[in-house]
């Protein structure tokens, strides 16, 4: 991780240990038999996730009589403003970060709090991101 003004730098070697933190709450939450992500951010966590845990990933939450199937968890990078995840269908949620502070949403399960104000950068995303959420763009 490397810090450059108000924006931190992820690398793949901290999404290892951010995917296997994360897996460790996950296995804590019953039932969790399929693993989906949010595009675009969530995604790469969730085939890792997936792997890691040995759980099937499905593109979409999968739905029974008209119900989400409570055991598909459904994956982001971060919980930051919590929109994304408060408008998902989800009954199950997991994230990389999660910030309590400027969230309206609490994921199930996320591996790192982060109570800074710091833009996070992920391995794969482009390194000069603009610090604001993608739907705030359109």
């Amino acid at each position: 991780m490397i810090k450059i003004d108000n924006k931190i730098h992820l690398y793949w070697s901290d999404i290892e240990l951010l995917t296997d933190k994360l897996c460790e709450e996950i296995i804590k939450i019953p039932n969790v038999t399929h693993i989906s992500g949010l595009s675009r951010g969530g995604l790469i966590p969730a085939v890792m996730v997936s792997h890691k845990l040995n759980l099937p990933y499905t593109d979409k939450i999968l739905w029974s009589d008209d119900k989400v199937i409570r055991n598909t968890l459904l994956i982001d990078d971060i919980c930051d403003s919590g929109e994304t995840l408060y408008n998902s269908e989800a009954a199950i949620t997991a994230v990389l970060h999660h910030k309590p502070h400027t969230a309206k949403f609490t994921p199930t399960a996320y591996a790192q709090r982060f109570d800074g104000d710091e833009w996070i950068i992920y391995p794969w995303e482009k390194s000069d991101s603009q610090a604001i959420q993608d739907y705030k763009l359109r």
